[in-house]
């Protein structure tokens, strides 16, 4: 049998209210080179019997019964039984448009020095859509280019996962999926960052990713706050662009922001300075740093600056006073999440 183009890996654990839209919004691609392997992580509603009547009729479809082995098991168990050299993800409660695996499979033939491809999403119903996630939609597809990528990678997961498609080999060749106390795409996001990869997102909403209350970000603990701040720790402490030998300055002197920054400053980065805009802290010395007003990075030589403000306004604003400086993302400064 002649192996197809794109490998879709669909991980599936009792989703049989979203299964059947998720099922036709893939019967419906217009790029008709791809297999199913529809993953079922120990279900006990109807899901089973929903994928073995779409595999009767679509012998793209590949059911897959792995029993009860958690989502990171059940990628990594896609991915070796993947046929496709280009994997592309999808959630069972999302619903692909219908040109998403074409245009995804074209962008990364035409670029081949990209190993990941995604694309920007739309959240819905939108009676569900929160502020924070409208928010969080906002800024992400934003996030297109290498460049934008890079710069804003330890912001948030750049990416929805179930919008990207990579090649199958890199992915593999950094150990696939990982089990750890954090969130497993992001992690993996940030491994290819580290490893030097290349991934941008094409300009086009693909997908419809479906919010809904029991979604693993409100329910597993591997998705708390105290998860995302060390996986993010762990991976600047390695990033070359804090040790080029400028000194750094961590923008936010609150009780909560500083807690967040010790994570890295425990691994070896003290401050040099702090960044405040308020009356009360500028001024203070903070573990042995002096709290500046933002005037202040106004100089020559530029320190390092890393951004721990995590409203998305009050982030655009400092994106905008640092730009009036002179400052570029990536290269001068880093937002962290």
């Amino acid at each position: 049998m002649t192996a197809p183009l794109v490998s879709i890996i669909l991980p599936i654990r009792n989703a049989a209210a979203t299964l059947p839209a998720c099922l036709r919004s893939l019967a419906r691609q217009t790029f008709p080179d791809y297999e199913v392997l529809a993953i079922d992580d120990g279900s006990d509603d109807e899901s089973p019997a929903i994928i073995a009547a779409a595999a009767a009729r679509d012998a793209r479809i590949v059911p897959v019964e792995a029993g009860r082995i958690g989502l990171p098991a059940a990628l990594n168990l896609g991915l070796a039984l993947a046929r496709a050299p280009i994997i592309a993800r999808m959630d069972a409660d999302d619903v692909m448009h219908p040109d998403r695996l074409a245009l995804q499979y074209q962008a990364l033939r035409a670029q081949p020095q990209l190993a990941l491809i995604a694309s920007r999403a739309v959240a819905f119903p939108a009676r569900d859509v929160r502020a924070g996630l409208r928010e969080y939609m906002r800024w992400q597809n934003r996030v297109l280019t290498p460049e934008q990528v890079a710069a804003e990678i330890y912001v948030e997961a750049p990416f929805a996962h179930p919008t990207v498609m990579f090649r199958r080999d890199i992915v593999q060749g950094l150990g696939g999926y990982t089990s750890e106390p954090w969130p497993e795409d992001y992690e993996l996001w940030l491994r290819m960052h580290a490893a030097g990869l290349l991934m941008a997102k094409l300009p086009r909403n693909l997908l419809a990713w479906r919010e809904r209350p029991d979604r693993a970000t409100r329910t597993d603990p591997r998705y708390e706050r105290t998860a995302f701040d060390e996986l993010r720790a762990r991976f600047l402490a390695a990033d070359p662009r804090l040790q080029s030998g400028r000194p750094l300055v961590y923008w936010g002197a609150g009780r909560v922001t500083r807690q967040r920054a010790r994570r890295l400053i425990e691994r070896g980065f003290p401050p040099a300075a702090w960044i405040d805009i308020d009356p009360a802290k500028i001024g203070q010395t903070i573990w042995g740093a002096p709290v500046y007003a933002p005037q202040w990075l106004d100089r020559w030589p530029r320190p390092f600056v890393l951004v721990y403000v995590t409203n998305h306004g009050a982030r655009d604003l400092i994106d905008g006073w640092l730009a009036a400086m002179g400052y570029q993302p990536g290269r001068d400064y880093l937002g962290v999440g």
